[in-house]
C-alpha cells in the first residue's frame, strides 16, 4: 500500500496557484486574503508583486476592500510599480481616499502616469483641491495640463469622464497611411474601436469604424469612408444623457467635441457601464432616503449623520398622520376595531403608492414619461388603483366581518381601501412629476410625501366613513 506523502509546493508556484482567490460561489476566499495579509506583514515584496501582477484590476480592488485598513497602503508600497492604480477605482470612495491620503504624492503621481486619462481623472476627482494639486505638481507639464483641463469640466459631464487619448488623422489620408500610422505610433490608446478625421484646426470631420477601415483597400481615401453623421457628444453633456445615447443607438464609443466642434476626447462603453451602475446606485439609495455618497466602508457616525435629516423629515410627516388620528379620538375610544384596522388601510395604500412611485421615478429618469404621455399614464395608474382597490376591498371587508362580527365594518373598510389605493396611485405618479417640474430630485423626495398622502388619506377616509356609517360622535 502506497504511503501518502505531502508534496511541497513548487518554487515556481504563485500565491494564486496555491490559494485560489475565489471560491465556486465567486466570492473572495478568506484563505487567500489571509495569505496576502501574512505576506504583507512579512514584507514579502516579491511574492506580492507576482500576485498583484496576475490579478485583474477588479479582482485587485476586491482584495484591497477585503484587507484591513492598515494593510492596504502597505500593499501598494510593497508592490511599487507593479501595482495597478486603476484598481483603486474599483473600491468604495471612502477606501480610495483613505489610501491616497496615506500615500506619498510622488507614489500616487507615478501610478497616475500609467493610467489612461479617464481612469486618472476618476482617481483624482474625489480628493480635495489641495491633495489634487500636490499630486499634479509631480507630473510632467503636458500630462498635468491635460488632467487639469478634464478636472475643470462639471462633475457629471462628458468632459470629466472622457478619455483624452484617441486617434485623429487627416481626411486626405488613404487607408494605407492610416494603418501604417497606427502600426508605427507607440503611444496609441490601449483599446479603441474607431479612428476620427479632423481638419488642421482639429475640428470634427467624421468617424471611421475599424471594421470599415480594415475591410477597405489600402488605396481608398479616408474621405470615402468617413461617417460625418456619427453620433457625438459635447463636453458639457450630462453623463446620464450620454448613457441614454449609447443605449438607444447601441454605441461602443462616442467622440467628444468642445464648443468649437474640435475633437477633444472619446467616451467608451466601459465608462458608460460605470455611469449606468452609479446612476442605478444613486436612485436606489435615494428612494430609501440614503445619501448617494454613503458607502459600506463608512463608519457608523458618518452614516448616522447622513441619514438623520431625512429621518427628521419623516418624523414631521408622521406627526401629521397622528394629528389626523387625533381628530377621531372619540370614535377610536368607542370602537376599538377602528384602531385595530386603521393601519391596514394606510399600509395597503402605502404599498400601492410605492409600486406606482417606483415606476414613475424610473420612467422620469429614463425620459420615458413626459408631457406627451402624462395624462394617459395618470389615467392608467388611476384605473390600476381602482381595480386593485375593489379587489382588496372585498378581501379586507370579508376578513373584517369574520373577525369582528360587525357587517357594517366590512363596508367601511372596503370603501376606505378603494379611496386610499386610488389616492396612492395618483400620489405615486403626480408627486414625482411635480418634483421633476420644480427641478427637485423625485427619487429623493417622493417617498416621504407619498407615504404622508396615503397615511393621511387612509386614516381620514376610514375613520370619516366609519363616523358617517355608525353615527359615532
Amino acid at each position: 500500500m502506497a504511503e501518502h506523502m505531502d508534496v511541497a509546493p513548487s518554487a515556481d508556484a504563485t500565491v494564486l496557484d496555491r490559494f485560489p482567490m475565489r471560491g465556486e460561489d465567486g466570492e473572495i476566499r478568506p484563505e487567500f486574503v489571509e495569505e496576502i495579509a501574512d505576506r504583507i506583514d512579512a514584507g514579502d515584496a516579491d511574492v506580492l508583486r507576482q500576485a498583484v501582477a496576475e490579478l485583474h484590476e477588479a479582482d485587485l480592488g476586491d482584495l484591497i476592500a477585503a484587507l484591513a485598513p492598515e494593510a492596504r497602503v502597505r500593499l501598494v508600497e510593497l508592490t511599487g510599480t507593479d501595482f495597478d492604480f486603476s484598481a483603486l477605482n474599483e473600491v468604495d470612495g471612502a477606501v480610495r481616499e483613505e489610501i491616497l491620503e496615506e500615500l506619498e504624492p510622488e507614489t500616487v503621481a507615478e501610478g497616475v502616469r500609467e493610467l489612461e486619462s479617464d481612469d486618472a481623472v476618476e482617481l483624482l476627482e474625489g480628493l480635495d483641491e489641495k491633495d489634487q494639486e500636490e499630486i499634479l505638481e509631480k507630473l510632467p507639464p503636458q500630462e498635468r495640463d491635460a488632467l487639469e483641463r478634464s478636472l475643470d469640466y462639471p462633475e457629471n459631464s462628458a468632459g470629466r469622464r472622457m478619455q483624452t487619448e484617441f486617434i485623429a488623422v487627416p481626411p486626405g489620408w488613404t487607408v494605407a497611411q492610416a494603418i501604417d500610422y497606427m502600426r508605427e505610433t507607440p503611444d496609441l490608446p490601449a483599446r479603441f474601436y474607431e479612428i476620427y478625421a479632423v481638419d488642421g484646426a482639429k475640428r470634427w470631420q467624421g468617424a471611421i469604424p475599424l471594421d470599415v477601415l480594415l475591410r477597405s483597400r489600402r488605396s481608398v481615401p479616408l474621405a470615402d469612408l468617413i461617417d460625418a453623421e456619427r453620433h457625438r457628444v459635447s463636453v458639457t453633456d450630462d453623463l446620464e444623457e450620454v448613457a441614454r445615447l449609447f443605449g438607444k443607438y447601441n454605441l461602443v464609443a462616442a467622440p467628444v467635441v468642445d464648443g468649437n466642434d474640435r475633437l477633444v476626447g472619446v467616451i467608451t462603453v466601459d465608462d458608460v457601464v460605470d455611469v449606468i451602475e452609479e446612476e442605478a446606485d444613486e436612485e436606489i439609495k435615494a428612494l430609501g432616503g440614503v445619501t448617494s455618497d454613503e458607502e459600506l466602508s463608512d463608519n457608523f457616525w458618518t452614516i448616522a449623520k447622513g441619514r438623520f435629516n431625512w429621518l427628521l423629515v419623516n418624523l414631521a410627516t408622521a406627526f401629521l398622520a397622528s394629528f389626523v388620528l387625533g381628530l377621531f379620538e372619540g370614535q377610536l375610544e368607542r370602537m376599538v376595531a377602528l384602531a385595530v384596522l386603521a393601519p391596514i388601510v394606510a399600509s395597503q395604500g402605502g404599498n400601492a403608492a410605492t409600486q406606482t412611485m417606483t415606476v414613475a421615478v424610473r420612467a422620469l429618469a429614463t425620459r420615458q414619461l413626459g408631457s406627451g404621455n402624462a395624462l394617459r399614464v395618470i389615467f392608467r395608474e388611476s384605473l390600476v388603483g381602482l381595480v386593485n382597490g375593489v379587489a382588496f376591498a372585498v378581501i379586507t371587508g370579508v376578513a373584517a366581518v369574520i373577525w369582528f362580527k360587525t357587517p357594517g365594518l366590512g363596508v367601511v373598510i372596503g370603501l376606505a381601501i378603494i379611496c386610499n389605493l386610488v389616492a396612492g396611485a395618483l400620489g405615486g405618479i403626480l408627486i414625482p412629476m411635480v418634483l421633476e417640474r420644480v427641478r427637485a430630485d423625485p427619487a429623493v423626495a417622493s417617498g416621504t410625501f407619498v407615504t404622508t398622502v396615503t397615511d393621511v388619506v387612509g386614516f381620514f377616509s376610514f375613520l370619516g366613513i366609519a363616523t358617517l356609517w355608525f353615527g359615532l360622535k
